[in-house]
């Protein structure tokens, strides 16, 4: 199992689960639609490295390396 953002451009995963996330910041990622078993692809980064985008259910979201990091999946 890898988190988010150890992904490379262009891959794919499967979220498994959340990793050190605080109860509140867990609900928000939940409420963005990151919820375990969707599918994730990394759209691109940004030229620092820093946000990310990825699309998930039919829309893109930005999320910061750190945010990433919260989430666990495995490639699909």
């Amino acid at each position: 199992m890898i988190t988010l953002n150890e992904l490379p451009v262009g891959a794919s995963a499967r979220i498994v689960g959340f990793e050190g996330a605080s109860p509140s910041y867990r609900r928000k990622l939940l409420s963005l639609g990151l919820t375990p078993g969707v599918t994730v692809v990394v759209a691109r980064v940004a030229p620092l490295g820093d946000p990310m985008e990825v699309r998930v259910r039919g829309f893109a979201l930005s999320l910061r390396k750190t945010e990433a990091a919260a989430l666990i999946v495995e490639k699909a």
